[in-house]
């Protein structure tokens, strides 16, 4: 054997070593993951994170190849985060509401933190149709559109582990509520009309606000939409004057009693004073 094959049989010892390390740290995950359910604990912790890779810098200081096994470790953190967001989120997380009441804002957000794939139904749409929403609405008209927007959840009926952003009108129909609930569970993000308007106001993808750009036109519109919106939703978030990390992550006023909404974990009872964020009301809900 000469000397090239020696150094490829040390490679492949070391990635028999890897592996049997790896799948040690993913049973720890496991661990934690039980761990964090029992107590109440917040899934994520990205100030633990920060402080882990500050101390592997640390440890790494004078390592040549400091910068190659950080990004192997980022890769690592990372794809703990992909396993730990399958297992905790087996089904898509749909999000509605009113244009403007941060869906878009709050998926790439969650995307971003749990390592899913998000996805704007508006998007799927106007890619498929090759039009923008306006054009859609100009050319076809509003009925086309909406058939458009139940074949698009019938396109994503079998996929799982998605954020899925929906449109506002998307929730009105009966049949598209039933597709939502088949494979995921139904986040309401509410805000005033006055929040809606300063988010939208210069915004030209609204056809429905075209010429109605106004707080009293959306207050009207918002009204004839809330009891729907909220019958069909499994969670509540408002999202007015509230930064991002506390509407999806951390504890916030979005709920009366979470005991009461689900009282399998009476041991999350003291969440009555001290509300959650979506991620928490998601996993115990």
């Amino acid at each position: 054997m000469d000397n090239i094959e020696k150094v490829r049989a040390k490679i492949s010892m070391y990635d028999d070593e890897i592996i049997k390390i790896l799948s040690k740290r993913m049973d720890c995950i496991d661990e934690i993951m039980e761990y964090k359910k029992e107590k109440g604990m917040p899934i994520l912790q990205p100030e633990y994170e920060g402080k882990k890779e500050i101390a592997l810098c640390k440890k790494l200081k004078d390592n040549k190849y400091q910068d190659e096994i950080m990004n192997i470790f980022r890769y690592v953190v990372k794809n703990a985060k992909k396993y730990q967001a399958k297992n905790l989120f087996p089904y898509n997380i749909m999000l509605i509401g009113f244009m403007g009441s941060g869906k878009s804002t709050i998926a790439k957000y969650l995307s971003h933190i749990l390592e899913m794939q998000d996805l704007e139904t508006d998007e799927f749409i106007v890619k498929r149709e090759d039009m923008t929403i306006n054009e859609i609405f100009q050319r076809k008209g509003e009925e086309y559109f909406r058939r458009c927007e139940n074949n698009a959840l019938r396109e994503l009926e079998t996929r799982q582990g998605i954020i899925i952003s929906c449109g506002g009108g998307m929730p009105m129909k009966d049949e598209n509520v039933e597709l939502m609930k088949k494979n995921g569970k139904i986040v309401l993000l509410t805000a005033s009309p006055e929040t809606i308007f300063e988010r939208v106001r210069y915004s030209n993808e609204r056809p429905l606000l075209n010429g109605n750009m106004n707080v009293e036109y959306i207050s009207n519109l918002m009204e004839k939409r809330r009891s729907r919106y909220e019958s069909v939703a499994d969670i509540v978030v408002n999202t007015d004057q509230k930064p991002i990390h506390a509407i999806t992550t951390v504890n916030t006023n979005v709920v009366p009693d979470i005991s009461a909404i689900n009282p399998v974990y009476p041991q999350f009872s003291y969440i009555k004073y001290e509300y959650c964020g979506i991620i928490t009301l998601i996993i115990f809900t």
